[in-house]
């Protein structure tokens, strides 16, 4: 069975870029394309992986779409695509990702691909994270005759095993091109 590619939805008022977005995704990804806020509320759904969205739209406007897709609670992650400089006020919205325009097919392609792997490294360390802190409490509380004899604890420590070879796999494939796609904003920060 194959799976479907990821769905990104490009949300850009000015018709024409949001077709030339759509156009250098669309070779690996399910692309949406919505011209308008209340468009991006009606195409954004649980399928949606990834949101490139304008701040500037006439009608509602970027910032209010960021707030009512995280209000939905969708697993989507968004990055700002815009022409507005960063101000302080960006402190208060949700988003992945800010980028400034104007921007190429690769710097595009970057951006998404980038927002793709942080988010399965991301769920995947989770998952090793969450099965690591329950194989340390029970390990600290039960005999290893207890945890021999369990069922439960085996697949639990399978689980662990898989989410860290996962976790390994998916360090081992990045290049420095898609190591710096995952953490693009830490290279951005003066510390």
């Amino acid at each position: 069975m194959t799976s479907s590619p990821p769905c990104v939805l490009v949300v850009e008022d000015e018709t024409e870029l949001a077709e030339l977005f759509a156009e250098w995704l669309s070779e690996d990804y399910d692309v949406r394309v919505a011209t308008s806020g209340e468009a991006a509320l009606e195409r954004v759904d649980e399928d949606v992986d990834v949101v490139l969205l304008d701040r500037l739209m006439p009608g509602i406007s970027g910032d209010e779409v960021l707030e009512r897709i995280r209000d939905r609670g969708l697993s989507v992650r968004v990055a700002m695509v815009t022409a507005v400089e960063p101000d302080f006020d960006v402190l208060e919205l949700g988003f992945d990702d800010y980028v400034v325009k104007p921007l190429f097919r690769e710097d595009i392609r970057r951006l998404v691909r980038g927002l793709l792997e942080r988010d399965e490294y991301d769920r995947t360390l989770s998952d090793l994270f969450a099965a690591a802190s329950k194989l340390a409490a029970l390990d600290s509380h039960k005999t290893e005759e207890e945890l021999a004899e369990s069922e439960e604890y085996d697949r639990l420590r399978a689980e662990f095993e898989r989410a860290r070879d996962r976790i390994d796999e998916l360090e081992s494939e990045m290049t420095e091109e898609d190591f710096e796609a995952v953490f693009y904003d830490f290279d951005r920060v003066d510390l």
